[in-house]
């Protein structure tokens, strides 16, 4: 390749990642400093492993191995689209570094979510709409599956609860993505009733957000999660042996491991049904939903039992 043609195929690239609706932000700017260390370490008309070795780890120390294996993973994924067009590009492998163990995120328990629910009532003057507000906002969390910013942001416009089925819009979120998210009627109710108090008590004046503070604006993500983590402290819950913390994130894959559930113990296909919770949950693509689902006992039994269905069907044909 001759010196300027690197910077011309990533141009190229950028443009195809972003026309198929890929975020880009920081991987555009860590792709960009990764063509430029190519542009002035490389010593041949080609690319190999060992370069885009180099520039994984050319950062500090504070980087950690995970950083290293995440700048590694996106030069592999230049490269590999860079190999079809040009002779003599190497890819490396993904095993080249090291990845740090996932650690198992926390699953709050049915009776631990009833606990957490019912104590946020009591959080904030019982006059105020503050107690209503926290425990419908982490109700919603919970059966939703929404990421804490995208109810927060929620707008009563977007909170559309007349349409069959009851449906939230999602405007703009991670990703630069807009969507529509069902929800059970049980669970418009919860939010209808919030929805007359907040009326009833005037806030509607105060702000156009759904989910109001008491000053009149937007909840701060800060406030919420403050809030959250008094009450799970004040009931004594607590990482459990090779657990993350219980955090707002929790509630997103314990949303998403009992969607699994739930359809194992109806029959349908689950592979097939992936790519919709993909979309329900916001995610550009299937994979990036595994990262939320774990193993647990409880899945694991009924991923037996469908397939111990699956095997007596062949047995008997």
């Amino acid at each position: 390749m001759n010196p300027g043609d690197l910077l011309l195929h990533l141009e190229a690239y950028l443009a195809l990642e972003n026309a198929l609706g890929f975020s880009l932000r920081a991987r555009e700017r860590l792709l960009r400093d990764f063509v430029a260390f190519v542009e002035v370490h490389n010593t041949t008309r080609t690319i190999s492993s060992q370069i885009a070795l180099a520039w994984a780890c050319s950062v500090s120390a504070r980087c950690g191995v995970s950083g290293r294996a995440a700048r590694l993973s996106i030069a592999r994924r230049f490269l590999f689209h860079l190999s079809a067009m040009v002779p003599g590009i190497e890819v490396p492998s993904a095993s080249l570094l090291a990845r740090p163990q996932r650690s198992k995120p926390f699953l709050f328990s049915t009776e631990e979510i009833s606990r957490l629910l019912n104590a946020a009532l009591s959080v904030g003057a019982q006059a105020s709409l503050q107690p209503r507000t926290l425990s419908t906002l982490l109700g919603l969390l919970v059966s939703s599956g929404l990421r804490a910013n995208e109810a927060l942001n929620l707008e009563v416009s977007d909170v559309l609860l007349d349409l069959d089925p009851p449906q939230l819009e999602i405007r703009k979120t991670k990703f630069n993505k807009s969507r529509l998210v069902p929800i059970h009627e049980t669970v418009a109710n919860k939010l209808r009733q919030y929805a007359e108090l907040r009326h009833r008590l005037d806030y509607d004046a105060l702000s156009d957000y759904f989910f109001v503070s008491e000053q009149g604006g937007r909840i701060r993500y800060k406030a919420l999660y403050s809030a959250f983590q008094k009450l799970v402290s004040s009931l004594g819950i607590q990482a459990r042996e090779g657990s993350r913390r219980p955090s707002l994130h929790s509630f997103r894959h314990g949303f998403a491991v009992n969607r699994l559930r739930a359809w194992y113990q109806q029959g349908v296909d689950v592979r097939a049904h992936l790519p919709q919770l993909s979309v329900y949950l916001g995610h550009l693509e299937p994979a990036h939903t595994y990262w939320y689902l774990s193993a647990t006992p409880e899945l694991l039994n009924e991923a037996a039992h469908s397939f111990a269905a699956y095997a007596m069907e062949g047995d008997e044909q």
